[in-house]
């Protein structure tokens, strides 16, 4: 099996959940350096190896025996929840995680651009994973050795940005009681990312231009320019050609900086890598048992739009692990999201009807409840539903303008109503006035 290691058992026993998972870890791990066993099999692990203890029974569980061993008791090879349970386990504390083809596309790219040393910058919304993606083309490239310096621009006071990048002299300025490197030449050898770089002032940029352009740097207080050999990543969160266009960052920079442009799309987008997200993290904060999340909770998570990423999702996750207070699982009841839910009334929208389980569990704008709970999940989950059912309607049943409509792709759209499926919400189209050859699923383009 190509990028799976495990004994002949283990291959026998658990042969279809590693060959699920054995295509997206070759993509984002070092694979060699994971080795996979059957629970009860109790030889020596191989040096300086992870291991991972696989077992199929009736309940998951994932459980982390110190820093190298983590076990894993998955249901279903072919379940969301179990490829999900096993690329969480396998990643290293700075690995990436990722399952969506399009999130795994870029690590691929990543990875055929980490052997040059060509700038890269990429683009993205805060909190999408952009540092972890600059870490993740440093310990691919052949500066690995080296270090790794990371500056966030617009964490640092304007008026030290130069002498924190660059260096200074002893007494250069008030206060500069001694030398300093400064972080270009402190990544010397290695890779500098700079994040948030439009929040860099008009005057450094044109300094930082000509560090690259030369590769030197001339520390405040000298007249001696210093070679550095670094390569630059660089972040943004804001449209940079929009900020040319406005004067706000220099173009000559930019052009320089866009060698080769990666972006990370929103959470929202890349549905699949919600789930062996939420377990990575779940793992990274929960000691010893880690509880596991229900098909339903995973469910519930991809309905969610995710205004702030993957720094969101954590504080769902962190939130959900103190709700279940030592439960072997999180269900949907374990699941708060951080943006303010609506109350709504009944789900009944221009004849479309949204029911939760067949149930009919809805909520009034009074709080009245017709199916036994007020429970925050249960009415955040209606309330996305609801929206994207008034957009599909307004569009009259056309999944691509509603996608547009709703700022995410077809793509999104459609696993989203096929998660609405799976949590037990049915979208009924109308029964009167359905134009022919559509329905509330999209049936035109």
């Amino acid at each position: 099996m190509t990028g799976l290691h495990g004994t002949n058992d283990t291959l026998r026993l658990h042969g279809p959940l590693m060959q699920r998972a054995s295509a997206i870890a070759a993509s984002l791990f070092d694979t060699s350096a994971i080795d996979f066993r059957a629970a009860d099999d109790r030889s020596p692990a191989k040096p300086r190896s992870r291991r991972i203890s696989l077992e199929r029974a009736a309940a998951p569980a994932i459980v982390r025996e110190g820093a190298q061993h983590t076990c894993v008791t998955y249901v279903d090879p072919v379940s969301e929840a179990s490829l999900a349970m096993i690329l969480a386990a396998m990643a290293g504390p700075e690995d990436p995680i990722a399952a969506d083809p399009e999130s795994l596309s870029v690590f691929a790219l990543a990875e055929r651009l980490a052997v040059s040393d060509i700038p890269v910058l990429i683009n993205g919304p805060t909190g999408t994973g952009k540092e972890v993606l600059s870490r993740f083309i440093h310990a691919r490239s052949n500066r690995r050795s080296g270090p790794f310096i990371a500056v966030n621009c617009a964490a640092m006071p304007e008026t030290m940005l130069e002498a924190m990048l660059f260096g200074h002299q002893k007494g250069a300025f008030t206060g500069a009681t001694s030398a300093s490197e400064g972080f270009m030449r402190a990544a010397d050898g290695g890779t500098l990312l700079l994040d948030e770089i439009a929040e860099l002032p008009l005057p450094l940029q044109a300094k930082l231009l000509r560090a690259l352009q030369e590769q030197e740097v001339v520390p405040i207080g000298s007249t001696r320019a210093i070679k550095v050999d670094v390569r630059i990543i660089a972040c943004a969160n804001r449209d940079l050609p929009a900020e040319v266009a406005e004067g706000r960052f220099r173009a000559d920079l930019y052009y320089r900086l866009n060698v080769f442009p990666l972006t990370l799309r929103p959470l929202r987008e890349r549905a699949d890598d919600i789930a062996p997200l939420a377990f990575a993290l779940a793992l990274r904060h929960s000691p010893g048992t880690t509880p596991c999340f229900t098909e339903s909770a995973l469910a519930m998570l991809k309905l969610h739009s995710w205004p702030g990423n993957v720094r969101e999702l954590e504080n769902v996750v962190r939130r959900a692990l103190l709700l279940a207070n030592g439960n072997a699982t999180i269900t949907p009841e374990h699941i708060v999201f951080d943006s303010p839910a609506r109350l709504i009334s009944p789900l009944a929208i221009g004849g479309l009807a949204v029911a939760h389980g067949g149930a009919g569990m809805m909520a009034d704008t009074d709080g009245a409840d017709h199916g036994g709970t007020r429970k925050l999940s249960s009415i955040v989950q209606h309330s996305e539903a609801r929206h994207i059912v008034e957009v599909l309607e307004a569009c009259g049943g056309n999944r691509l303008r509603a996608a547009r409509e709703l700022g995410i792709s077809e793509r999104t759209l459609r696993y989203r109503l096929a998660s609405m499926r799976e949590a037990g919400i049915e979208i009924g189209s109308r029964s009167h006035s359905a134009p022919h050859g559509s329905a509330a699923f999209g049936g035109g383009r």
